[in-house]
């Protein structure tokens, strides 16, 4: 299952969705943290039946901790996602989760991803030394996560790298590879060898991900129109389907709830 929308910090955010009353909470990272991690986050299905969802692409690496009535405790690495897919919260399941930006992979997991484009793995069941038991509290659980992350922060973080992912964020993907290269002082030949070999992707790919789901909230608010750095229309729609399946109107109808993202996003 790729990544659902997506801290004990500033910021949390809970709602109840719309469908069968799944629960979904959000909280922010300590600032600490802000290099490596975008939101703890939870997920819970309290029914007797399964929910079916669209999960979108939205350039992040998650690390899903669940459960359910017929499910052991599990942990699974999911890496960046490129295409919408069809996924299943399943009845009476708890996920409690850790979203990525990309840096973590390589100076927290110490991971390569690139063969997880599209896919994830388990991992081992005691990773990081969770269990079963801190599914009960999720407070306690993004305590427990941010002190573990903080004792693997690294000493020394590649500036270029560092510099790179700040610009691509704070853009939201909307910035040239020509232009963070030379923001960064590093080729773009050697930036996309960087972002091929560790994340299975592009970078211009990546960036187009991260505008994309910054139209989420736009898209939710009936703006059907680009808000982002799109050349036009035509681009803005083209772009949207090849992400999203749907055009921006079907997007922002969210029939059922089925784009988990939609569903979870704040109301304004």
């Amino acid at each position: 299952m790729a990544s659902l929308e997506r801290h004990p910090t500033n910021h949390q955010q809970r709602q109840k969705l719309n469908s069968r009353d799944i629960e979904y909470k959000s909280v922010k990272p300590d600032k600490s943290l802000s290099d490596f991690v975008e939101s703890f986050w939870m997920l819970h299905n309290p029914n007797d039946s399964d929910k079916q969802v669209i999960i979108l692409p939205d350039g992040r690496v998650d690390l899903f901790f669940t459960q359910s009535a017929i499910e052991p405790f599990h942990i699974t690495l999911l890496g960046i996602g490129t295409n919408p897919e069809h996924s299943t919260i399943k009845a009476n399941r708890i996920t409690f989760a850790i979203s990525f930006k990309p840096l973590a992979t390589e100076y927290l997991l110490k991971e390569n991803i690139s063969d997880l484009l599209n896919k994830g793995k388990n991992v081992s069941d005691d990773f990081w030394d969770f269990s079963s038991s801190d599914l009960l509290d999720f407070e306690l659980f993004c305590q427990k996560a941010t002190q573990k992350i903080k004792s693997l922060l690294p000493k020394e973080l590649d500036s270029k790298k560092q510099k790179l992912f700040e610009l691509i964020y704070n853009s939201n993907g909307a910035m040239t590879v020509e232009e963070l290269s030379e923001k960064v002082f590093w080729s773009s030949r050697q930036i996309n060898r960087y972002f091929n070999h560790q994340y299975g992707i592009p970078l211009k790919a990546y960036c187009n991900i991260l505008r994309f789901r910054a139209s989420f909230q736009h898209i939710k608010e009936g703006k059907l129109f680009p808000e982002q750095n799109f050349a036009d229309q035509a681009h803005f729609i083209k772009e949207v389907k090849k992400l999203a399946g749907v055009n921006p109107k079907q997007l922002s109808k969210n029939q059922n709830d089925r784009f988990i993202q939609f569903s979870t996003l704040p109301e304004k």
